[in-house]
């Protein structure tokens, strides 16, 4: 059984292990001479991103986009001097006109933190004088190559997207981020082949929070906002809303990067644990079956390899070899040596005890904690 899972993901899963969906080719938009770019706005919901947030405004307001572009910050009640941070990066590479500062209201009923900070942009971005026909919506942790908006404006013209998504580079430093952050972003396509996602005729819908330039009339359409005021994987939602308006599209870049450290595995741990469970829909029957997949899929190969004997080591060996062969391009885009593709069951082990603990989490009342908000009760609102 383990040979023939192994068999299907590699085969007939959307081709999810090539991590070919990338940002790097040749975009043929604007076409006729004299075509005007559409003015783009971003929106950036930052709680305590002091460390961070000069990084992110620098490299945005230093894209060579040719048509209008503004910023505008969201200060989500932070307490380190974010806002103060991010108008001093403003000022001093003279970009101070274009970045919009939102001190952000308390949190209301029924919404998540980043999300109501995402709506309070959207609603400064509707006040202003001739509306953005984009909305750019980036963390406070991203930064941006400067080609990186003309080359998202560039394909959103060209295919008629609504949603046009990048996941971004994470950081890959640390010895828990080498050990487990490839993994994280191989593990994400899986369960969303982006070739999949990037086709109409498929349901399935995604994007990636630290990257989405958005249609604002798709997005009024779909619902704004607010039809995902409760999501706690706010991305995945926001692109299943405007997959069912128009076309989405999800790729891999190594030209928008994430800044966010994760310096231990307990960092790694919260991230994960932080919405595993909401992703099941807290439901104790599809987390056992969960655990039991990802034994049966991850775990089970090297065992039946190591321990079995006949066909059934056989099959072992043949299963974790793929498992190791399909890692490898995702393995190559974070620069790892192609060994750690042997490890993954181990590292699939990790990401098993972050599922179980984001159930725990969530008995204890501490579900979807992030930046201090326990925000698991607001997701279940439905």
């Amino acid at each position: 059984m383990v040979l023939a899972i192994w068999l299907y993901l590699v085969a007939a899963r959307g081709g999810f292990w090539r991590a070919a969906e990338r940002d790097d080719e040749t975009l043929s938009w604007p076409g006729p001479a004299g075509e005007q770019w559409p003015a783009v706005t971003a929106v950036i919901p930052a709680r305590d991103e002091a460390a961070c947030v000069g990084d992110t405004i620098a490299s945005l307001l230093r894209q060579n986009y040719p048509g209008e572009f503004a910023v505008i910050l969201v200060d989500d009640q932070s307490r380190d001097g974010t806002a103060d941070v991010a108008a001093a990066t403003a000022a001093a590479i003279g970009g101070a006109h274009r970045l919009s500062i939102v001190p952000g209201r308390p949190l209301p009923a029924g919404w998540t933190g980043k999300v109501w900070a995402m709506q309070q942009g959207v609603q400064h971005a509707d006040d202003a004088a001739g509306p953005a026909l984009y909305l750019l919506f980036t963390d406070a942790d991203i930064a941006y190559a400067p080609d990186s908006l003309r080359r998202l404006v560039a394909r959103a013209q060209a295919d008629g997207l609504v949603l046009t998504s990048l996941m971004v580079k994470l950081r890959c430093l640390s010895l828990a981020e080498r050990s487990l952050i490839p993994a994280f972003v191989y593990f994400f396509q899986m369960l969303y082949p982006f070739a999949w996602v990037n086709r109409p005729e498929r349901a399935i819908a995604a994007a990636a929070g630290g990257c989405m330039l958005v249609d604002r009339a798709a997005l009024r359409a779909a619902g704004g906002i607010e039809a995902i005021r409760d999501a706690l994987i706010d991305d995945c939602a926001l692109g299943a809303r405007l997959k069912a308006v128009g076309p989405i599209w999800l790729g891999l870049t190594e030209r928008v990067r994430s800044l966010r450290a994760y310096p231990s595995f307990d960092h790694v741990r919260r991230m994960v644990a932080r919405s595993a469970y909401h992703q099941l829909r807290y439901s104790p029957l599809l987390l056992a079956g969960t655990v039991a997949g990802l034994a049966l899929t991850f775990l089970a190969p090297p065992f039946a390899a190591l321990v079995a004997s006949g066909l059934g080591c056989a099959a072992g060996v043949a299963a974790w070899a793929l498992m190791a062969m399909s890692f490898q391009p995702t393995l190559r885009l974070y620069r790892r040596s192609p060994w750690w593709g042997l490890g993954l069951p181990l590292i699939a082990a990790f990401y098993l005890a972050f599922t179980l603990d984001s159930a725990y989490q969530h008995v204890r009342g501490r579900g979807g904690l992030w930046k201090g908000r326990v925000q698991a009760n607001a997701s279940e609102m439905r």
